[in-house]
């Protein structure tokens, strides 16, 4: 994996084409439904959540805006 793999919430909802809240919530999960993402896929880094292009597309499938 390099840093190509790796981005900010802010960024994967702009290439997927998704709300960045709802990158986030699959995150940290919610009221009415835990974490999509596996541990080895995303984690926080300050104030950021980071992600990698693996757990994105398994649970959000292929980047849209390639």
């Amino acid at each position: 994996m390099n840093l190509k793999d790796i981005m900010t919430a802010k960024e994967a909802a702009e290439r997927w084409g998704k709300a960045e809240i709802t990158i986030r919530q699959a995150c940290s999960g919610y009221k009415k439904a835990p974490p999509r993402f596996k541990e080895d896929e995303f984690r926080k880094s300050g104030a950021t959540w980071l992600i990698t292009r693996q757990g994105m597309e398994r649970v959000f499938g292929k980047e849209i805006n390639t």
